[in-house]
């Protein structure tokens, strides 16, 4: 079933446990993700970057076909749209949720731009994502490219645009780390404490087990998994051409699927579609 992600979250926030967005970008990824959440009976957010695929009308009519055959609640995520324009052709295509991302943004222009999203979204019934607190990249990371969430700001930027859920940076990184992850479980407890909607970790691959399940318990409701579940499809691919060089998707499609159940065991969400 087809369903919005505010209606997944507060789910997993009363419950405690955390639903997989997983990076999609074609239909072996898109057919994987849902296949894997009916096998666990888990909830699922088909998380697609604007740039991910060259036609968003087109994955989302995939996308909405698969869902409302589904067995599972599936919600349909537009991931860190980077302007207007990409969220009204999200909301225009199908989608069920649009996360506007301005984390690079000065405080109140991130709370200006955000908030006239959040007015067309919710007359559409669509759930609004946003970010404050930077996550930053592996592949360019430093101190001066991240910066974390401060709680009193938190609850000043949720009230202010009435987002649904908030993405907050605790201390991952989007992409496969270079040394130790950390995350700053203080942070998550103060945040949890004074910010109402549900909290959403981006950059989960390569957190640690330990610590994705923890922060799942102790209040994320979201957490966005993309390199760990590529990586796996990526190398039973590499693995699989020898023998079957002109039949490589199944095994992408397999070990993606396999590695996200995974995921879906480790966030607490197995049983709660």
């Amino acid at each position: 079933m087809l369903v919005t992600m505010a209606e997944l979250l507060n789910r997993a926030k009363e419950g405690k446990y955390a639903v997989c967005a997983p990076s999609n970008k074609d239909e072996i990824t898109l057919r994987a993700s849902i296949d894997a959440a009916e096998e666990m009976h888990s909830p699922v957010i088909i998380n697609l970057n604007y740039k991910a695929h060259p036609d968003i009308r087109f994955f989302a009519r995939m996308c909405r076909d698969l869902a409302l055959t589904a067995s599972v609640p599936v919600a349909l995520n537009q991931d860190h749209g980077a302007c207007y324009e990409h969220a009204m052709r999200a909301i225009q295509a199908g989608f069920t949720s649009v996360m506007a991302d301005r984390s690079t943004l000065p405080f109140e222009e991130n709370i200006a731009q955000v908030s006239e999203i959040v007015k067309v979204a919710h007359a559409c019934g669509v759930t609004v994502e946003a970010e404050l607190g930077h996550v930053g990249y592996s592949d360019k990371d430093d101190e001066h490219e991240r910066s974390l969430t401060v709680p009193s700001e938190a609850k000043e930027y949720v009230e202010r645009t009435q987002v649904d859920c908030l993405a907050v940076s605790i201390g991952t990184i989007h992409g496969a780390y270079k040394g130790t992850p950390h995350i700053d479980f203080d942070l998550l407890h103060q945040l949890v404490q004074t910010v109402d909607v549900p909290l959403v970790l981006h950059g989960g691959s390569g957190s640690g087990e330990e610590n994705l399940a923890r922060a799942c318990r102790e209040g994320i409701c979201k957490v966005n998994i993309g390199t760990d579940v590529m990586q796996k499809g990526r190398d039973a691919v590499l693995a699989s051409v020898v023998h079957a060089p002109h039949d490589t998707l199944p095994f992408f499609y397999e070990a993606y699927k396999e590695e996200l159940k995974r995921y879906m065991v480790l966030f607490g969400s197995v049983d709660k579609a």
